[in-house]
């Protein structure tokens, strides 16, 4: 006794009939085309799918009826040139959803078809990886400034591993761009988009060679996601500490943040004790330019008892409030075993471009430094596991810093190191990392 299977999943995508008119019909003089496929078909976002090439001013109108596709012109089309519909994974099977991906279809106003290609990468250049979600543009006999103002004149999608390719071009010569195109309008008029540029003019031939693009955000998007929450400020003024369960790292400073800008402040009242109060000689305090965050700068001691010893009076706020009661908070320093030893051995890396070594914690830089020898050690690094980059840093600022556009200025390049890195606590953690 069983169930019946229903027999093997349908894995097979849908296959085209017949195209009117045919495939690569030149002298094409009308403004409809209709494909018919051996299954019944699905449209999947049609709009977001589908390019046409050259970009044209007005989208065609593509419906779907049963076992066809039928897709209506509405822009006026160009005299003696190539055009190309390439569906993406938009055409599926109404059973299953296998695509038919990537169908092109190719036809010319003119007597022949263009068979002229031109292919290439986007690279991102602060991290040196990839994003499928951006597209490759390229614009014909133009000026610099067209790609800020006017639609391009071809459009390839940027595939998972950075490359792009445009097919059935004419002769002549152009220019390449990338954008990551978040408001539609397939322009660069915006620094906090993703974009990139090549140097140079392209003149298509048979022997032109692929090109790579490093695309970079000239300003970063500040701007909070979401919609933001409402919170009552809060009546009395408060502080919280940088310490992490009252131990304090013996690589950085101790801060004290306010929530509220402080107007005055007596340093005195704000001091920094061993675990018998004895005040510790040669600690400082600042206040950054927010007014908030008070900065203790001292040599910590290992396994140290500390105490941090706050007056109700020591601040103001800019509303002439204070603290509501004095405090004491008492912590330790950590022990040298709670970090580990790091060894970083490089190979095949060119110290004339002043490469950086970065340490990433998510999409956060913990730390920078240049990298000077083909070794490079520390005996105190904080345990956790990190994405290493390396920066190639032109400028020798110790920073990425992005293209600009106007300046024609590319921006520097960076690589991600494909393993990340895991540092244990008292352990010496060795890594070779060969470019």
């Amino acid at each position: 006794m069983g169930v019946p299977t229903g027999g093997p999943r349908d894995s097979i995508p849908p296959v085209l009939i017949s195209a009117v008119p045919k495939q690569y019909q030149t002298n094409f003089t009308g403004d409809k085309i209709t494909f018919t496929f051996d299954e019944y078909i699905n449209l999947d976002d049609i709009q977001k799918n589908l390019l046409v090439s050259p970009y044209p001013k007005v989208s065609p109108q593509v419906n779907f009826k049963l076992k066809t596709v039928s897709v209506k012109l509405k822009d006026t089309l160009l005299a003696n040139t190539t055009y190309s519909l390439n569906f993406g994974n938009a055409i599926k099977d109404n059973n299953e959803g296998n695509p038919f991906r990537d169908f092109t279809y190719v036809f010319s106003t003119g007597n022949t078809i263009d068979s002229f290609k031109f292919a290439g990468q986007v690279i991102l250049a602060e991290t040196g990886k990839r994003d499928s979600t951006l597209i490759a543009m390229l614009y014909r006999n133009t000026d610099d400034s067209t790609v800020q103002h006017r639609r391009p004149d071809y459009i390839a999608r940027v595939n998972p591993e950075g490359k792009f390719a445009f097919r059935n071009l004419s002769p002549g010569t152009y220019k390449i761009y990338a954008l990551k195109d978040n408001d539609g309008g397939k322009t660069y008029n915006s620094k906090i988009e993703m974009f990139a540029f090549y140097d140079s003019t392209i003149t298509l031939s048979d022997s032109v060679k692929p090109v790579t693009l490093y695309a970079y955000e000239e300003e970063k998007d500040n701007r909070k996601k979401g919609a933001p929450i409402k919170t009552l400020p809060e009546k009395k003024l408060k502080y919280t500490t940088s310490l992490e369960t009252f131990s304090q790292s013996l690589l950085d400073d101790l801060k004290i943040t306010f929530n509220r800008p402080i107007k005055t402040f007596d340093a005195e009242k704000i001091q920094l004790t061993d675990s018998t109060f004895k005040k510790i000689e040669g600690s400082a305090i600042s206040l950054d330019s927010t007014n908030k965050i008070f900065t203790i700068k001292t040599k910590w001691a290992e396994d140290g008892g500390y105490r941090l010893i706050i007056d109700k009076t020591a601040v103001t706020d800019t509303l002439n409030s204070q603290l509501a009661k004095s405090d004491t908070i008492k912590f330790k320093s950590k022990k040298i075993a709670d970090y580990g030893s790091l060894l970083i051995r490089f190979a095949n890396i060119d110290l004339s471009k002043h490469p950086v070594l970065q340490f990433m914690k998510g999409e956060e830089l913990y730390k920078s430094v240049p990298i000077t020898a083909n070794t490079w050690s520390d005996k105190l690094f904080e345990p956790g596991e990190y994405e290493l980059r390396i920066l190639f840093d032109s400028n020798g600022n110790v920073k990425w810093d992005p293209g600009n556009y106007k300046l024609k200025r590319q921006p520097e390049q960076a690589i991600t190191i494909d393993k990340k890195l895991s540092i244990k606590a008292n352990w010496d953690n060795e890594r070779d990392v060969k470019l």
